[in-house]
């Protein structure tokens, strides 16, 4: 075990490493050949890379592939996807390809509202706080407005500012809930700068307010942070088209094929434990957009599951009707994206990414993003009602099975045209590759 270490973020990259391989490594330079060989061998793009976080030693890889044919509102898109699990790309093709033919993905943003709280303490009269705060309103939009004054030029700023009286469920309890329109950027230091000033200005406004009392002048501030549970930044992406249009080489009647898609949305809309499954999935195809395009999937994904349980359970992200002879499959999802600042202008990748979609607006990446997650779902859904899911994704996962094994290239060629017409699991793999080296 080793000895806790001051100053660690104070040493070099070098420094740092040496540290590790000492205190944690048998064969140490085994583990320097591998840290050193995921450098980049550009020194600048690398310093650039090292500047992102701290204490970094090295970089941790994803792949970074793309998923063409995506028709999103007439207009053909190639999507670009940084994930690590195989069969997510490939399924997000195949279901692009899918709904290409049958007219696309249509789209609609629904809202952009963000959302961020000062949480304080208040211990008085909450009808006289109610007046304060009605009476100093325009000044916490006043005194914002060197931070909102460039966003406001682009259409953007605060929207409204609420008090929330939240005292029921903590004692002295209430909010500062404020609304925000961030346009292109994500917003995140844009809303936590506001909220920083209008914690200041209640608690500045407060002192020298004079119908409160000692106590009640001495408003305490908890937090001033923005949330990333945003129900009124929405969007919507579908795909319809008749049922008899549904046919095709692996769906022979499609009425069939309908009615179970159908039944297993309904599923995860009411059992929690398919819900989680079954939204986890709608996020391979999310996340990887995301990924791809330099935004934080974490607060998403909070975002997301939060929205799924809006309602008291937990429940699916997508729906499914079927309506005189017509079948329909949807989304409706808060996200929270920008096209500017952050990565997206620093990460050399992000900027391709965002080049190969064309350069869209944070509302135009909100619906590609919605249609990834559409897509994902619906090749699961009609993998696990057709052929099951493990058909197709273990097909995908064999190469990762073989490079387990470090097979050669012959091997692979042997064992890819083997397992065509069998069933791919790690022990069939590692029976079938022992089989042929013997």
């Amino acid at each position: 075990m080793s000895n806790a270490i001051s100053g660690f973020s104070k040493l070099s990259k070098s420094e740092k490493i040496d540290w590790l391989l000492n205190n944690y490594f048998s064969n140490k330079e085994e583990a320097r050949l591998l840290v050193t060989r995921y450098w980049n061998s550009d020194e600048v793009l690398q310093k650039l890379h090292d500047e992102f976080i701290e204490n970094t030693i090295t970089n941790f890889y994803l792949p970074f592939g793309v998923s063409p044919n995506f028709l999103i509102n007439d207009k053909l898109y190639t999507v670009p996807m940084a994930i690590e699990e195989s069969s997510v790309v490939a399924a997000a093709s195949k279901s692009a390809k899918f709904w290409y033919d049958r007219g696309g993905f249509k789209t609609k943003v629904i809202s952009t509202e963000k959302i961020g709280q000062v949480h304080f303490i208040f211990k008085g009269d909450s009808t006289k706080l109610e007046t304060f705060f009605n009476t100093v309103k325009s000044k916490l939009f006043t005194d914002a407005s060197h931070i909102t004054k460039n966003m406001e030029k682009r259409g953007g700023g605060i929207l409204d500012i609420e008090l929330k009286n939240k005292s029921r469920d903590i004692p002295n309890y209430f909010q500062l809930h404020a609304t925000f329109e961030t346009l292109d950027a994500m917003g995140a230091n844009f809303i936590n700068s506001c909220l920083e000033q209008f914690a200041s200005t209640l608690k500045e406004e407060a002192l020298n307010y004079t119908d409160f009392n000692a106590d009640e002048r001495n408003i305490a501030i908890v937090m001033s942070i923005l949330s990333n549970y945003v129900p009124n930044c929405l969007v919507r992406a579908e795909v319809s088209c008749p049922i008899n249009d549904l046919k095709s080489k692996d769906i022979l009647d499609p009425q069939w094929f309908a009615e179970k898609f159908k039944q297993a949305i309904t599923i995860a809309e009411v059992e929690p434990y398919r819900a989680v499954t079954h939204n986890k999935g709608i996020m391979n195809g999310i996340d990887a957009v995301i990924l791809a395009t330099g935004n934080d999937f974490r607060a998403v994904e909070a975002g997301v599951h939060a929205y799924a349980s809006r309602n008291g359970s937990y429940s699916s992200l997508t729906h499914c009707s079927i309506d005189d002879g017509v079948f329909k499959f949807w989304i409706e999802i808060p996200l929270a994206l920008g096209t500017v600042g952050g990565l997206t202008s620093l990460h050399p990748l992000v900027k391709f990414a965002l080049d190969l979609l064309e350069k869209p607006s944070a509302k135009e990446l909100m619906q590609i993003v919605a249609v990834a997650g559409l897509a994902q779902n619906f090749a699961a859904i009609k993998s696990l009602t057709t052929t099951g899911i493990q058909q197709g994704h273990m097909k995908m996962h064999l190469m990762n099975i073989l490079n387990q094994f470090e097979a050669t290239a012959h091997e692979k060629a042997k064992l890819i045209e083997y397992f065509k017409t069998n069933v791919v699991t790690h022990g069939a793999v590692a029976d079938a590759i022992n089989q042929l080296r013997n």
